[in-house]
């Protein structure tokens, strides 16, 4: 669980680059050849290797699903790597373009692509022009399922599912997000049980934590996704306050 969860949703992308960006360290011997190795794997061509190297599962941009095995990579792996990630890879330079974060790893470029501290892919932050249409197709087939007054935003965040509610939130363009929820026994084609507009985003520091705040009246409703929660813990939560009373809070899983 640790894993999927340092895996980054694309709403918190450019404020994960930008504060890894500030802590960007040179690489030292044993990362340099981590990343020497990663290359010349990618440079062999051998798919099967490469495959091999990924840190299950790899998350692709939202509503794209997750790639949970290496079979699965195999059955897509030109729709992820194709010729211009390859040769941003292969070209790379290793004491230029790879950069070493701490314990969030080794990325390449602003994160193009991340390594772990055993040289395991575990984050591939670009959508190839197929992946992108795989996108498309997926965020139309979602806005004709959802309910009617839904179907106009931006951009899809995410779904989150805890014990008694399903959550959708949708960037809706200027900085703002929009927050609907159901219960759990409903579906998304049906009306919300609650509907809470201009929300906004808050990082918490530089892990790459962050939520989703709404204001409803007196109602305050929390979104966090918890990048780096403690081993085993859920991955996002849902917080409800009443003025400063916390009056609900539940475990979320990403969907």
């Amino acid at each position: 669980m640790k894993k999927q969860v340092v895996k980054i949703i694309l709403t918190s992308l450019l404020f994960f680059i930008l504060s890894a960006v500030a802590l960007a360290e040179d690489l030292g011997g044993e990362s340099q050849k981590l990343v020497r190795d990663f290359i010349a794997t990618v440079k062999a061509g051998n798919r099967e290797k490469i495959a091999s190297i990924v840190s299950y599962p790899l998350s692709r941009e939202y509503p794209i699903p997750e790639v949970k095995t290496k079979r699965e990579l195999l059955s897509c792996f030109e729709q992820i790597f194709d010729d211009y990630l390859l040769s941003k890879i292969v070209k790379s330079n290793i004491k230029k373009d790879w950069s070493e974060m701490g314990s969030r790893g080794i990325m390449l470029l602003n994160g193009l692509v991340w390594l772990d501290s055993d040289g395991k892919l575990i984050a591939v932050n670009y959508l190839s022009r197929k992946e992108k249409l795989v996108k498309e197709r997926l965020i139309a087939a979602e806005r004709s399922n959802l309910y009617e007054p839904l179907r106009k935003f931006q951009t899809p965040v995410c779904k989150l599912e805890t014990s008694s509610y399903r959550i959708r939130i949708d960037d809706m363009g200027n900085g703002a997000y929009r927050y609907a929820s159901w219960k759990k026994q409903q579906g998304m084609n049906e009306k919300p049980a609650v509907i809470i507009l201009n929300g906004e985003i808050q990082v918490l520091g530089t892990g790459g934590n962050l939520s989703y705040i709404f204001k409803l009246g007196e109602y305050t409703y929390e979104c966090g996704i918890d990048k780096l929660g403690e081993e085993g813990a859920a991955p996002a939560h849902l917080s409800v306050l009443n003025g400063e009373a916390e009056i609900l809070y539940q475990d979320a899983e990403i969907k």
